[in-house]
C-alpha cells in the first residue's frame, strides 16, 4: 500500500486522552484530563431533560442555533464593549477544539508561520501542522511564565501571520496582563497579523489577577479571533459546545470549514445550553469562589505531602516538579511519560507529562488538575503521599488537611 499522510504522521495521539485511557484501565484517580467530577448547574440539566422530549432532534442551522448565537452575541458584546452580530460574527462549533481548528484552517495557507507560546495546550501544534502552517515557539519562562517581547517581534519579522494566545494559559495557569496584551497587540498591528485567542478558562482566574479579553482592547477586535467553549464555565465538557467570535470575513471562512468538517453541533445540547448564557453575574462569582477554594485546598495538600508545584494564576491545573524523583536510582533515565504511566499504575493517580506541552526539552514536570470534589482530592493526596515517601526527605506521615503554606517551583 502507498504510504499514509506525512502530515498526520508527524505528531502523536493526544497524550492527555491517552492518560485518561490508562487511568481508566488501572482504576486510578484521573487528574490528567481536565473535567469535573460534579454535575453541571441544575438549570442546564433540567433544560436538557426538557429538550430530550421537546427537541430539537434534527439538524440545527449549520453554524449554530439562532437562539444560542444570539445569547453568545449578547454575552460577548458586554465583554468587548461593542455589538456583536449573531449572523455574521458568531459560529457554534463542536467544542473549543474544533473552533481553533476551523480558525487555523481559515487563516493559514501551507507554509505560513504562526507564533505559539510554550508551554501550550497540545492541540495547538497539531492544529498548525494540519493547517499546513509552521509554528514558531515563544517560551514562557517560569516561575511566573513571563515572555520576551523581542522574541515575538522577531517571529513577526520572520513573517508570522498570526499568534495564538491561551488566556488563562493551559497548562501553566498564566493570566496575561492587560499591559502584556496591549504590547502583543501593538506588534500584531505593526506587522498586520491576526491574534487567535483561546479563552475557555476566562472565569477561572484567581485574585489579584484579572482576565482581559483581547478583543476588548482598542483596535483589537478587527484582528482578533476569539475561540471559546461552554465546557469549563458550565461543567459540561461532554456536551462539546464551542464557538468562534471575530471579524465577519474570518468567521465566514470558518463557517465553511465547520460545515464540511462536522456539519453542526448537537441540536438538543445547543437548546439546553442557552439558559446558562443568561445567568447573571452571581453565577460567575460563585464559580470563581468555588475554584479559588479548590485551588487553595489542593495546593495546601500538595504542600503537606512535600510536592513542589507552581501557583496557577488561572485555570484548574497545577504543574508538579518531579525532578527529585527522577534522580532516584529506580527512575533514573526515565521520561516523564514513563513516570506518569508508572504513577497511574502503582500510585493510583493519573497525571499528564509536561513534555507534551513544551517545545523545550522539559522532562521534570507533570500536570495535575483540581476540578474534583473534596473527597476525591483527599484520596488523591493520600495516594500521592505514598509517592513522596520514596524520597528520603519526603513526608512520611499520612495525609491530612492542615498546612496553609504554598511552595513554589524553583
Amino acid at each position: 500500500m502507498k504510504p499514509l499522510s506525512d502530515r498526520v504522521n508527524s505528531f502523536t495521539d493526544s497524550v492527555i486522552r491517552r492518560m485518561t485511557r490508562i487511568s481508566d484501565a488501572c482504576g486510578a484517580i484521573n487528574l490528567s484530563q481536565g473535567f469535573p467530577d460534579f454535575d453541571p448547574p441544575r438549570e442546564l440539566m433540567d433544560a436538557l431533560a426538557k429538550a430530550a422530549y421537546a427537541g430539537p432532534h434534527q439538524y440545527s442551522v449549520t453554524y449554530g442555533a439562532p437562539n444560542l448565537r444570539e445569547a453568545l452575541a449578547q454575552k460577548h458584546s458586554r465583554i468587548v464593549g461593542r455589538p456583536i452580530d449573531p449572523e455574521s460574527q458568531v459560529l457554534v462549533t463542536c467544542g473549543g477544539t474544533e473552533a481553533m481548528m476551523a480558525v487555523m484552517m481559515s487563516i493559514c495557507n501551507p507554509g505560513d508561520k504562526v507564533l505559539v507560546f510554550s508551554p501550550f495546550y497540545e492541540n495547538y501544534g497539531a492544529d498548525a501542522i494540519l493547517s499546513g502552517a509552521q509554528p514558531i515557539y515563544i517560551p514562557l519562562v517560569p516561575p511566573d511564565y513571563g515572555f520576551d517581547l523581542a522574541l515575538i517581534e522577531q517571529g513577526f519579522q520572520q513573517g508570522a501571520k498570526a499568534i495564538i494566545i491561551c488566556n488563562p494559559s493551559n497548562p501553566c495557569g498564566k493570566v496575561f496582563t492587560r499591559e502584556e496584551l496591549l504590547a502583543i497587540g501593538a506588534l500584531a498591528e505593526k506587522y498586520d497579523a491576526y491574534i487567535v485567542t483561546d479563552e475557555v478558562y476566562e472565569y477561572l482566574v484567581y485574585e489579584p489577577h484579572i482576565h482581559t479579553c483581547m478583543a476588548s482592547l482598542p483596535g483589537m477586535f478587527e484582528r482578533t479571533v476569539t475561540c471559546n467553549s461552554l465546557s469549563k464555565t458550565y461543567s459540561i465538557t461532554g456536551w462539546r459546545l464551542g464557538y468562534v467570535i471575530g471579524p465577519d470575513e474570518v468567521v465566514e471562512m470558518a463557517k465553511k470549514v465547520h460545515d464540511f468538517l462536522t456539519v453542526g453541533a448537537p441540536a438538543p445540547l445547543q437548546e439546553a445550553a442557552v439558559i446558562g448564557l443568561h445567568f447573571d453575574d452571581s453565577y460567575y462569582e460563585r464559580l470563581r469562589a468555588l475554584y479559588t477554594d479548590k485551588r487553595a485546598y489542593f495546593l495546601r495538600g500538595l504542600d503537606r505531602i512535600g510536592l513542589k508545584h507552581n501557583v496557577p494564576q488561572g485555570t484548574y491545573f497545577v504543574l508538579i516538579d518531579i525532578r527529585d524523583f527522577l534522580d532516584l536510582p529506580r527512575f533514573r533515565g526515565w521520561t516523564d511519560l514513563e513516570f506518569c504511566e508508572w504513577m497511574a499504575r502503582e500510585i493510583g493517580v493519573a497525571a499528564v507529562p509536561g513534555s507534551s506541552f513544551f517545545k523545550e526539552d522539559v522532562n521534570n514536570l507533570i500536570r495535575l488538575h483540581f476540578a474534583r470534589e473534596q473527597a476525591t482530592m483527599d484520596e488523591a493526596l493520600r495516594r500521592l503521599a505514598k509517592l513522596c515517601a520514596l524520597l528520603d526527605k519526603g513526608c512520611r506521615a499520612p495525609y491530612n488537611e492542615s498546612s496553609t503554606s504554598t511552595r513554589r517551583l524553583p
